[in-house]
């Protein structure tokens, strides 16, 4: 039916053919179910997404604490000026003077 020359390259074309079937269905196995493949891009996606979120929750954190030790800060000076100017305190070592321009009248 066919003659020899054709038959060989009928076979030929078969093996080629079959090959790069082979190599496809490889290529799929790898991309779909290798290292590196999606399902372990799927998986490597959620793990950082997670860790995005703890990253931000502790950062929200960190910038609360930070603020919160602002706050003391200045909450500490705050008092510390409040009980000089009103209460007249003064540290040890240091020497207050207080200047004014002469006696008020709050009369007429």
């Amino acid at each position: 039916m066919f003659p020899n020359n054709t038959l060989n390259r009928y076979n030929v074309m078969r093996i080629f053919t079959l090959a790069l079937v082979i190599l496809l269905g490889w290529l799929q196995y790898e991309l779909w179910l290798g290292k590196n493949g999606v399902t372990d891009y799927k998986l490597v996606s959620s793990e950082i997404t997670a860790q995005q979120k703890v990253n931000t929750t502790l950062k929200n954190r960190n910038e609360e604490m930070f603020a919160e030790i602002e706050d003391l800060r200045q909450g500490l000076d705050a008092i510390e000026e409040r009980a000089r100017h009103e209460l007249g305190l003064v540290k040890k070592g240091e020497t207050f003077y207080r200047v004014t321009n002469g006696a008020k009248s709050y009369g007429n």
